[in-house]
């Protein structure tokens, strides 16, 4: 059972680093994203990070209610 959970997380974390990677990029692209502070910066892709541990949690807790 743990071998099918590493299988489908592979993916699920490369398709996650992607749309992350894609979506940073595009917005340091903009002319705009040059008068951030590092700092601004820095907040924003931890605040980003956070959300997306607590969604990933969340979707853990209610796979695993529903398996039960």
């Amino acid at each position: 059972m743990e071998r099918s959970r590493r299988k489908t997380a592979i993916p699920t974390i490369a398709v996650s680093l992607v749309v992350g990677i894609v979506g940073l990029t595009t917005v340091a692209g903009r002319p705009r994203f040059s008068g951030y502070a590092t700092a601004d910066v820095l907040e924003l892709l931890a605040s980003g990070m956070c959300f997306g541990l607590a969604l990933a949690g969340l979707l853990r807790l209610w796979r695993g209610a529903g398996g039960a």
